[in-house]
């Protein structure tokens, strides 16, 4: 976006907002409600919480995207493929011997999302790499 004041391409302003409304998602259901659910029922505070840091990668790419630094597409297609390759073999372990309890389901949902946002952002950067990069 050689405009500093061009508004991003539709489908990237979706996913900038998609993966802030993800990285929320993530706080609320590895950090947020695990505490409350120990306090509730007298776990030991943090008894619960699933660590998880990929939340702030999230943010930074979305405000990548919006923002539109020169390594916005190279830092689009990095997360993304980390991401998928990470989930991918989380999936198989998981699915191999699959315990669906609350804190495991809501695990599974949170990531079916997260790799859908990130198998649309790879498939159209990959299609749009070349008109993407000289944006900058």
């Amino acid at each position: 976006m050689t405009n500093k004041n061009a508004t991003p391409a539709p489908l990237v302003l979706f996913l900038a907002h998609m993966l802030i409304l993800l990285a929320c998602w993530t706080l609320v259901i590895k950090f947020i409600f695990p505490l409350i659910f120990d306090f509730a029922y007298g776990h030991r505070a943090g008894e619960h919480i699933m660590w998880d840091f990929w939340w702030v990668i999230h943010l930074w790419l979305a405000w990548a995207l919006l923002k539109w630094p020169r390594y916005t597409p190279s830092l689009a297609v990095a997360v993304s493929v980390v991401e998928i390759i990470i989930i991918v073999v989380k999936f198989w372990f998981f699915l191999s011997a699959p315990q669906w309890d609350l804190w495991r389901t809501n695990w599974f949902i949170n990531k079916v999302f997260v790799i859908a946002c990130f198998i649309i952002m790879l498939v159209y950067f990959a299609l749009n790499w070349n008109n993407l990069k000289q944006k900058h």
